[in-house]
């Protein structure tokens, strides 16, 4: 299975680690030839902003949305998860606009409010997953073809519509695979 992994700007070489970790043929992606051949895609934290432009600059913004709106599967984690998003609250930026979820930017505060918290996710069985929120975005809205996987002070912290998984912490910057584990399952199950 390749997987690429959006390589503009961001934490993805802890993403490619980890998929290949778990045996994926991971690939950066950092121009539309790249997207060729795909399975699947990721889209890493960073700053939400400049990945958008940077895809704007690298025609990527489009080919990629194309793609995803065709039936490429993708997970995005925080700023990733407000890529796809289809309403950013306050927020006006490039963006996918697959993922029927209203996102509010850095909800749980600054740099320095970063934390950690064990989250259960019954998706991935009966062990608490290790979330990492680093500036994270908070989901304030689910559209109804929107399954909330997993939840934090009463926020979707994981979300799935489809062939879009969306979190809104870093599942990368640990060493539990289960997370990119459910992914590929994902992409391999038919529907």
């Amino acid at each position: 299975m390749k997987i690429g992994v959006l390589a503009l700007q961001g934490d993805y070489e802890k993403h490619l680690a980890m998929l290949r970790l778990i045996g994926a043929d991971a690939a950066p992606v950092k121009t539309t030839r790249d997207l060729d051949g795909l399975d699947g895609i990721v889209l890493p934290g960073g700053e939400s902003t400049t990945i958008g432009k940077l895809l704007q600059r690298n025609g990527l913004l489009e080919e990629l949305g194309k793609r995803m709106t065709d039936g490429l599967p993708v997970m995005g984690t925080c700023a990733g998860l407000i890529l796809l998003a289809k309403d950013l609250a306050k927020y006006d930026q490039p963006g996918f606009n697959v993922l029927d979820i209203e996102v509010s930017r850095n909800a749980y505060g600054p740099q320095l409010e970063s934390f950690e918290a064990d989250v259960p996710i019954p998706a991935m069985g009966d062990e608490p997953v290790r979330a990492v929120f680093i500036r994270a975005p908070v989901v304030t809205r689910t559209g109804n073809q929107v399954e909330v996987l997993a939840t934090f002070e009463n926020s979707p912290i994981m979300v799935r519509q489809g062939k879009i998984l969306a979190l809104c912490f870093h599942p990368e910057l640990t060493s539990d695979t289960r997370i990119h584990r459910y992914f590929l399952s994902m992409i391999s199950s038919p529907a």
